[in-house]
């Protein structure tokens, strides 16, 4: 007797429904499917097996011996599948995949997210950071955490917080370099990634529109944090986001020496699919991370 190498798997279903039911009728009632439909299944399967499965009767049909060897077996099959789907279908309900970048979970979400769990127990999270953009079609994320303008084709958005930015630097730093009087005094100091267009933008809010930051050597970190800790390190003046780094402007770890703050018209927006709008997780989630912003603004 020799399968083919793609199992019947179908018949086999129908097979065991037959079988639990000794009846062709029933099977097929609860199937969903014709009793045509469910005798040609069953067929389908002796033919593949070689052996007769029922024995057909007058309004009565009887399990083989070889139908009675394959029941019991196909149906702890059956049941281990439904446990295996039932299980996974737990985890991945039970688990909200956030995607977003390393600044926003270090600096914001990582400091909050504790309050979320807290109000929802059953779901485990799980943060990803990544400086590129999520595409929900092959990435598993739930949600996603960007900047830009809001408008994404087949995405739910949300307006978080907008972007804005200022130079900081470490009180260390500040005393080495003497007072700083007015924006243009900054050119003295060492600016961290001065190829950053935040830089000119923020000159230019400033006054000062012919700041010379071309000559100067590049240092591409590649995120606010990492240019954080190299000014907090005293290494130079970076320029960050204010709502980032409330504690280290507080506690006086990081200096912002000019009131000033440069703004990109973008901002930070919760997106996920229009067709997942609904789960459980996600609106548990998206409705705690509103209220949140709201409750305490950026």
């Amino acid at each position: 007797m020799k399968l083919s190498r793609q199992l019947p798997l179908n018949a086999l279903r129908v097979f065991e429904a037959v079988a639990q039911r000794l009846s062709f009728t029933k099977a097929a009632d609860e199937l969903g499917m014709t009793q045509t439909a469910v005798s040609y299944q069953v067929k389908l399967l002796e033919d593949t097996l070689g052996e007769q499965l029922f024995v057909r009767q007058p309004r009565r049909v009887s399990l083989t011996e070889t139908g009675a060897r394959l029941q019991p077996k196909l149906t702890e099959a059956f049941a281990l599948i439904h446990e295996a789907l039932a299980a996974a279908k737990s985890a991945a309900d039970d688990t909200l995949v956030i995607n977003t970048t390393a600044t926003f979970a270090s600096h914001w979400l990582a400091r909050r997210i504790g309050n979320f769990q807290l109000g929802a127990p059953n779901i485990a999270v799980r943060l990803v950071t990544t400086s590129s953009l999520t595409d929900f079609a092959v990435d598993p994320s739930d949600v996603a955490i960007r900047f830009g303008g809001g408008v994404w084709p087949g995405l739910v958005s949300h307006h978080l917080m907008d972007i804005d930015f200022a130079p900081m630097l470490s009180p260390e730093l500040l005393s080495w370099v003497g007072k700083l009087d007015e924006p243009r005094d900054l050119l003295r100091c060492k600016i961290i990634d001065p190829g950053d267009p935040w830089w000119r933008k923020w000159f230019d809010a400033a006054g000062v529109p012919d700041a010379d930051l071309d000559g100067r050597p590049r240092n591409l970190f590649g995120s606010q944090t990492l240019e954080a800790s190299s000014a907090l390190a005293g290494h130079g003046v970076a320029i960050l986001t204010p709502a980032f780094y409330r504690e280290e402007l507080s506690s006086g770890r990081l200096i912002m020496p000019f009131p000033i703050v440069g703004n990109e018209n973008t901002g930070y927006w919760l997106t996920y699919p229009e067709s997942r709008r609904n789960a459980p997780k996600i609106k548990a989630f998206r409705d705690w991370l509103i209220r949140d912003i709201q409750r305490h603004p950026p």
